[in-house]
């Protein structure tokens, strides 16, 4: 019986202990494959946001140069009539020294 007891004894512990490493391995394993998957998610995670990075660097590339042209073409304008006024102006300026040449 004394015999007996701790053979039931000496077997429930190494049955423990079985369970024991059974459970460490597997939350071992649950572990490594939380682990992969955060990796995994912060890379795809990362690889999206250079996805929307270069998108939006395009987009603003591309606005960029609209603005440009847009303000090219303003200023080509203001050129253009800022020079049809002077040319004017001179003419009516060159009729006025021609005028007191004249009548001196």
């Amino acid at each position: 019986m004394f015999l007996e007891s701790i053979m039931a004894i000496s077997q429930a512990e190494q049955e423990a202990r079985q369970a024991v490493s059974l459970a460490q391995e597997g939350a071992n394993k649950s572990i490594e494959a939380a682990q992969t998957a955060g990796k995994d998610t912060i890379a795809s995670t990362i690889a999206r946001a250079e996805v929307e990075i270069s998108h939006l660097t395009r987009k603003m590339d591309q606005k960029a140069m609209d603005e440009a042209m847009e303000l090219a073409s303003t200023t080509a304008n203001r050129q253009a009539t800022l020079r049809a006024r002077a040319e004017r102006r001179l003419d009516a300026a060159a009729m006025l020294i021609v005028e007191r040449i004249v009548n001196v």
